[in-house]
């Protein structure tokens, strides 16, 4: 929790305001039993002495005021402890947002992605309730129980000695249940998690349940891991509702032992009535204090729980993933030539290899080869080849495992990362639009960009009869995850927003599947007739899109199966033809006559020479 503190520094004054009005209520509160002492004793009297209503009335006055000012003390303590606590949630809040915006794909991999959403919402929540009770009770509670053990002092000694028992035993059942509680509440926000993971899971994959019948399997899985998490709330809970029979237990057994000792005295006469009642009514303000306590307890247990929960996230760190800002090589890798003296190519992979963490082996191995500055180049292969892999590290979204990624001559690993990603436009295999216009959609590629920018992009994505097609044209609404659009507009309004920003490397992760050939087609031709020289890779399930590429790379298993062009690749890649002529078996058939036709004429010349030579 005190990692996270640094969040309120900006609300000093509120953090200081809300204990100190507490106190001062907890002050007038402790004063009520000794005007009811004199109340008792003085006004009402002893039935030799009479009654004094005088006395009664000012007292009562007395109380009342007393009642007020607690009471506007109150208020303005649960003013200024929510104003802080509120705005410290919202700093963690928007830090922790911060941070995880900042993170590496592979961190993002391995925390997952319900788990940020309940450190972001679930466990800021109870950070910010336990502030705010701390701020309210924290300083409050232990007062008023200290503070009604002196004032008990104050009264009668030997009475007093009751709650110098009374106390630490209430301490060790307070503490003791803390301890108890503290790492349950731990696993019962884990188990939220997996709960909050399979509930985005069947969400997101619900047309996919309902395709394949598995309505009441899912059901099934959610109903366990839910009767999980509650039993594990229950079983806490159990623990922690200990506390407050336990406390009952304990001060009314004290409260017992205070009459008992009280009637003692007071037939002595050493103590009278109206004092007996007010040491009766400190023991049960303590009874009341440590029932709060004991609510507060069990917030802030849960509160520290979840603080420690977001400061892990805090604790991640890309480390050695994240772009160096520095020219690590230095010398001749930041010159833009090679180690012999010539130009380098714009792009190079130099014997790359990479796996996923937890993966356990390598997803892409040992790939070589070079891009030059505004060459199209179409990645193909089955499906599982790595093909999202091999583009998805060209921005430096994965750390490669072994060899190097080269722009220029300069390793990825030592360009910043804005200049890094300013260079790059992506668009990503599963289209994704935000909510609100096609207008500010496309200003995510460049904030800045003019209409005439932007109807440029869109018409070299083939979306200009989409925009054209809306009320309000670039002013369109887009529904959140562009869900008022087709899958085809989607792919084209996305590849509009990579083209605004006028990238020098476009990346096309299989982001026209949804599109018809001929759509396709003039999208390619478009892309081809841009002006300036941009490095296009196009990843592809279809031949057709590639097959027009300058470049053709081909995976097989995350091997570089063949590098070339289609006619290349077509005489001496396996894999390509295999591909291909699954995709165009008339093509299979024809490339079989002509092969027939050439072992025939072979086979007719053999003959002519063997007839000759006779």
């Amino acid at each position: 929790m005190g990692r996270l503190m640094k969040y309120l520094k900006g609300y000093k004054k509120e953090s200081v305001l809300a204990p100190l009005f507490k106190l001062l209520e907890a002050f007038f509160e402790l004063l009520v039993p000794l005007v009811m002492a004199s109340i008792i004793d003085r006004g009402i009297g002893s039935p030799e002495a009479g009654s004094d209503m005088g006395h009664i009335v000012r007292m009562g006055a007395c109380l009342l005021a007393l009642a007020v000012v607690g009471l506007l003390s109150s208020v303005t303590a649960q003013f200024f402890a929510a104003r802080a606590a509120v705005g410290f949630s919202t700093k963690l809040r928007q830090a922790l947002f911060d941070h995880i915006q900042s993170l590496s794909f592979t961190n993002l991999d391995r925390v997952g992605t319900s788990t940020m959403i309940t450190r972001m919402t679930s466990d800021i929540n109870q950070v910010q309730s336990g502030v705010n009770m701390v701020l309210r009770l924290f300083l409050r509670s232990p007062v008023i129980v200290f503070g009604a053990m002196i004032m008990a002092f104050t009264i009668d000694v030997k009475s007093a000695l009751i709650f110098v028992v009374t106390i630490p035993l209430l301490t060790i059942v307070v503490i003791g249940v803390m301890a108890w509680t503290m790492p349950l509440y731990k696993k019962v926000q884990a188990g939220l998690d997996k709960v909050l993971g399979i509930t985005r899971e069947n969400l997101t994959g619900v047309r996919v349940i309902r395709a394949f019948h598995r309505e009441a399997a899912e059901e099934r899985e959610f109903r366990q891991h839910t009767e999980a998490l509650a039993r594990s709330q229950i079983f806490v809970g159990k623990i922690s509702a200990i506390m407050n029979p336990f406390t009952y237990v304990i001060v009314n057994g004290a409260i017992i032992a205070l009459i008992y000792t009280g009637a003692l005295q007071v037939n002595a006469g050493s103590l009278t009535q109206g004092e007996v009642i007010a040491i009766i009514n400190y023991m049960s303000q303590i009874l009341v204090e440590l029932v709060k306590l004991a609510n507060l307890i069990v917030t802030i247990t849960k509160a520290l729980a979840c603080a420690d929960r977001v400061a892990g996230v805090f604790e991640i760190q890309n480390g050695g993933e994240t772009a160096l800002l520095a020219d690590a090589d230095g010398g001749e890798a930041g010159s833009g030539q090679t180690a012999e003296g010539g130009r380098a190519p714009f792009l190079e992979f130099h014997h790359v290899s990479f796996g996923y963490v937890g993966a356990g082996a390598d997803t892409l191995h040992d790939l070589s080869f070079a891009v030059n500055r505004g060459e199209t180049v179409g990645v193909i292969g089955g499906t599982g080849s790595g093909k999202s892999s091999l583009v998805n590290l060209i921005p430096g979204f994965y750390p490669v495992s072994k060899g190097a990624i080269r722009m220029e001559g300069r390793d990825l690993k030592t360009i910043p990362e804005d200049e890094l990603r300013g260079r790059i436009g992506v668009v990503p295999q599963k289209a994704v639009l935000f909510k609100g216009t096609i207008r500010s959609n496309l200003q995510w590629g460049k904030p800045d960009a003019t209409e005439e920018e932007m109807w440029q992009a869109i018409e070299t994505a083939q979306a200009k009869d989409v925009v054209e097609g809306k009320e309000g044209r670039l002013d369109a609404k887009i529904a959140q995850g562009g869900k008022n659009l087709s899958g085809g507009q989607r792919q084209r309004l996305t590849i509009a927003r990579a083209l605004v920003r006028k990238p020098e490397i476009l990346i096309l992760d299989d982001s026209a599947s949804a599109l018809d050939y001929a759509t396709d087609a003039k999208l390619r031709t478009a892309l081809k007739n841009l002006e300036g020289s941009i490095t296009t890779f196009i990843v592809s399930q279809r031949a057709s899109t590639v097959r027009h590429a300058d470049k053709i790379l081909v995976l097989d298993d995350g091997e570089l199966a063949g590098v070339g062009t289609h006619d290349e690749l077509l005489a001496g890649c396996a894999v390509y033809r295999e591909i291909y002529f699954s995709q165009y078996p008339e093509e299979r058939l024809k490339a079989a006559r002509e092969q027939d036709g050439l072992q025939k004429e072979t086979e007719n010349s053999g003959k002519e020479g063997a007839g000759n030579g006779r």
